[in-house]
């Protein structure tokens, strides 16, 4: 009776998860749809400002900081885009080791690195190992929203704008000693989430300053995006104020709404991962419930047998004793 009991409650708290693991991936579900949809609507606005840089890039002497090496660099800063709830399968566990990854580059090559993080499983997970980083912002993992990621993207455009030798203003999120200023940096990478499709999300480490051109064929797109189809000459276009200073203004808005688009792919990415670690664990109750059953029911099916021979044993030994009568 007690084994049967035992296996009775273990089914009831099975089920008890199941509910909770259904319902988290209803929502999941729900989540993605709205993620998805934020990214889509933020992509007009993406095509149209990398337009305009285009044709500004092709007018000016692109000699601009944000998009050259600095020399003598030597100081570069990561944000670890985490999340800020568990039950999401290998979705943090993916980030932090393409962390680890990227960091060891950069270490191989000179640089000391600093780390910034973005979501509550990302500052516990470096509390928890004594590792220092210089700031976290929380609260917006699964909707980030362009004014609550404010700080985190102004920091880290400004903190390169600064240099290694330079200082900027401190920001909320940041972590700094008293008295301290925020340091700057000579290269910002970021570690995120790539949303691919709903099966499948891929850990990214990207360079988000300086800003890597990238050519389809260098030889041929250098003569061509960025002096005129022909190769003879920049593109006829007026620029009011001059090309220079229109670079200088929308850059940062350019990296900033790049770092956004980032944000969002990580929420889609991390709903999606809850989706389908919340489906894998409600499979799994489904078949452990139904183990559960099969071997109560054989539990159960040998007590009743037990109890029937007791009984045809007992009322045998009656008959023997004569005693039935």
């Amino acid at each position: 009776m007690a084994n049967l009991r035992e296996l009775r409650d273990r089914i009831k708290s099975v089920n008890s998860t199941k509910k909770i693991t259904k319902a988290q991936e209803l929502i999941a579900t729900s989540r993605i749809t709205k993620a998805q949809a934020r990214v889509d609507a933020s992509q007009p606005y993406a095509n149209e400002i990398h337009d305009v840089i285009e044709r500004l890039a092709a007018a000016s002497k692109l000699d601009h900081p944000m998009l050259r090496e600095r020399e003598g660099g030597n100081r570069a800063a990561i944000l670890v885009v985490s999340s800020d709830r568990g039950m999401c399968g290998g979705y943090n566990y993916n980030v932090f080791k393409k962390t680890v990854e990227l960091r060891n580059l950069l270490e191989s090559k000179g640089y000391e690195v600093v780390l910034y993080v973005a979501g509550n499983k990302g500052v516990g997970y470096y509390k928890f190992r004594g590792e220092e980083f210089a700031g976290a912002w929380t609260g917006f993992s699964q909707d980030p929203g362009y004014a609550e990621t404010h700080d985190l993207r102004r920091h880290l455009i400004d903190g390169f704008v600064a240099g290694s030798h330079g200082t900027t203003k401190w920001r909320e999120g940041l972590t700094l000693p008293e008295g301290q200023h925020p340091q700057g940096f000579d290269q910002v990478h970021v570690v995120y989430t790539e949303f691919e499709s709903m099966l499948s999300q891929t850990a990214r480490a990207h360079q988000l300053l300086p800003i890597e051109p990238v050519y389809e064929d260098e030889e041929i797109k250098q003569g061509e995006d960025l002096l005129g189809s022909s190769g003879e000459g920049a593109p006829d276009y007026e620029f009011e104020p001059d090309a220079e200073a229109l670079l200088e203004a929308l850059l940062p808005q350019y990296v900033s709404r790049a770092l956004y688009a980032m944000l969002l792919e990580a929420a889609a990415s991390e709903s999606a991962s809850r989706r389908n670690a919340m489906k894998s664990a409600t499979d799994n109750a489904t078949a452990l419930v139904k183990d559960l059953s099969r071997v109560a029911n054989q539990a159960r099916q040998a007590q009743i047998t037990q109890e029937i021979t007791e009984i045809v044993g007992g009322a045998g030994a009656l008959a023997e004793s004569g005693e039935s009568d």
